[in-house]
C-alpha cells in the first residue's frame, strides 16, 4: 500500500509545481468574461434555431410534433417562446464562456494555450455529448418520441452548441 501511495505522490509532482507560483497556490482560473462575445453566440444560437426549425427542418419538425402545416400561432405567444429561448440561449452563453475557458493553461497563469478551437470543439461536444444527448436519448425512451425528433433536435443542439463555443474560445 505504501509503494502506490509513494507512485501516486510522485507522478502528482509535476502537478503541484504548476498550482505553486512565487509561494502562492493557484485556486481558480483567472476568467474575464466577455459579454459582447456572450451576446453574439447568444444571437448566432437564435439565427441558427430560427433557420433549423424554419426553412431548414421546420416542416418535419412540425410533423413529429403534430402541430398542424397551417397552424399560426398568436403574436403574443410566438413572442413569449422567444423570449424565453433567448433567456436559455443566454445561460447555455454564459455557462459554456467558463467551460471553454477554464480549460486553457493561461487561465490557471499555467502555460502557453492550444489553438482556440481547440476548446470550442471539445467544450461544444463535451457539453452535448454529457449534458443534452442523454436528455434526447430519454425523450425518446421514455416520452415516445421518433428517432426523426431525436435527429433534429439532438443535431439542432450539436451545431448550435459548436456555434456558440467557437464564437467564445476565438472572442474571448
Amino acid at each position: 500500500m505504501d509503494s502506490l501511495k509513494e507512485a501516486l505522490d510522485i507522478s502528482l509532482i509535476p502537478f503541484y509545481e504548476y498550482l505553486f507560483k512565487k509561494g502562492k497556490i493557484i485556486m481558480h482560473p483567472e476568467l474575464h468574461i466577455n459579454f459582447l462575445a456572450v451576446f453574439v453566440a447568444v444571437v448566432a444560437n437564435f439565427i441558427i434555431g430560427s433557420l433549423w426549425y424554419g426553412p431548414i427542418f421546420g416542416k418535419v419538425w412540425r410533423e413529429e410534433m403534430n402541430i398542424p402545416l397551417d397552424f399560426k400561432p398568436e403574436q403574443k405567444e410566438v413572442w413569449k417562446a422567444m423570449g424565453i429561448m433567448v433567456i436559455g440561449s443566454f445561460f447555455t452563453a454564459y455557462v459554456l464562456f467558463y467551460t471553454t475557458n477554464v480549460w486553457r493553461a493561461s487561465s490557471w497563469n499555467a502555460g502557453e494555450d492550444q489553438a482556440a478551437w481547440v476548446y470550442g470543439f471539445y467544450s461544444g461536444i463535451y457539453t452535448w455529448i454529457g449534458f443534452y444527448l442523454p436528455v434526447f436519448l430519454n425523450v425518446v425512451a421514455f416520452e415516445g418520441r421518433s428517432w426523426r425528433f431525436f435527429f433534429i433536435s439532438a443535431g439542432y443542439n450539436l451545431i448550435a452548441l459548436q456555434a456558440v463555443a467557437m464564437i467564445l474560445s476565438y472572442w474571448r
